[in-house]
């Protein structure tokens, strides 16, 4: 039982049916509390504690890593959420 615990989550977020709120976080994770976020809204990397803010500050330098996250929203959650949604919708 004793170690470290470390994870990251990606989750997309959306209210309307036409995804125009999709809104794409990646949340970086040490035993359990949250440290770093990237949300596509904001763009870029907030951090939430000491380590985070080292972090954020690291990542935000890098266009390549801040454009490659913010296009998730588009590529990954957009498309994967209208195959569900349809899924879901034909089920009804």
């Amino acid at each position: 039982a004793d170690g470290y615990y470390q994870y990251m989550m990606a989750e997309c977020v959306y209210s309307t049916s036409d995804y125009s709120d999709m809104v794409f976080l990646q949340s970086y994770s040490f035993n359990k509390d949250v440290f770093l976020q990237f949300n596509s809204t904001v763009g870029k990397f907030v951090g939430l504690t000491e380590l985070g803010v080292m972090n954020a500050e690291r990542f935000n330098k890098d266009q390549a890593i801040l454009q490659q996250l913010k296009a998730q929203a588009d590529t990954a959650c957009r498309s994967n959420a209208q195959v569900i949604d349809s899924s879901v919708r034909d089920k009804t």
